[in-house]
């Protein structure tokens, strides 16, 4: 939830996420799959809060939550919500940015999400009294890291790193992209995998690839080495990029 990229691919696109969060705040290994308001939900869930950071529905639609709007804000418990089970909510909407624009998200704190809905990709970001929505170009790819745990240096230095591994590869993979985000490139305050002295870590690592009529999503623990993967069929084809 704290480092997101997307990548378009000839055939579709491939988002990444980080997870980083407290050592105690773990996640089951296995995929969740609800019926929410007569939509089915796939994602990892958190054991603590129930909620997610990575979601996908049976139309081929992905929301990626990260922690924070555009500054790392001071919390102001309680709360009326957690994101997570927000996100939740927001995945099994049928048009997930009209879904946001209505929603009412008095107490809740600040996050952004990731949305992306064949063909287009939206940043939405709510900083605790104001939403902001951004149409993002699909044709290009993008990385956002959370505005709790990084700042405007560590930020720019990631978005260079992104763009570095982008311009060296003809034709990003699946495989290539889990490999750059499991690498911290000697920082592990602000690399891809973190491991700060205060319990905060990177604890897994989940993808989605979108090929067509179907995604698979892979969601990799990082502290026992285990994968779990997931091929799901959905019901709107997704047409292949420019």
């Amino acid at each position: 939830m704290c480092t997101v990229s997307y990548i378009p691919s000839k055939n579709g696109v491939i988002l990444t996420s980080n997870r980083d969060e407290h050592v105690s705040r773990r996640a089951k290994l296995s995929f969740e799959e609800r019926k929410i308001n007569d939509h089915k939900v796939t994602f990892p869930q958190d054991s603590a809060a129930g909620g997610s950071w990575f979601a996908v529905n049976e139309r081929g639609g992905i929301n990626v939550l990260l922690n924070g709007a555009f500054t790392n804000h001071q919390r102001t418990p309680p709360y009326a919500r957690s994101r997570g089970l927000i996100l939740l909510e927001v995945t099994a909407q049928q048009d997930v940015v009209t879904y946001l624009r209505k929603l009412t998200l008095h107490q809740i704190e600040p996050f952004t999400l990731v949305v992306y809905t064949a063909p287009d990709l939206w940043e939405f970001r709510w900083d605790g009294r104001e939403k902001y929505f951004v149409r993002k170009d699909s044709t290009s790819p993008h990385i956002w890291s959370s505005a709790t745990l990084y700042d405007e240096q560590a930020v720019a230095v990631r978005e260079t790193l992104f763009a570095n591994f982008i311009k060296e590869a003809e034709e990003v993979s699946p495989d290539e992209t889990l490999d750059f985000h499991q690498n911290n490139h000697g920082d592990f305050e602000n690399g891809f995998v973190i491991d700060r002295e205060n319990g905060l870590k990177t604890l897994s690592i989940t993808q989605a690839v979108f090929n067509k009529q179907s995604v698979v999503m892979n969601h990799r623990d990082l502290s026992s080495g285990k994968s779990a993967t997931v091929s799901l069929n959905t019901i709107h084809s997704l047409a292949p990029l420019p």
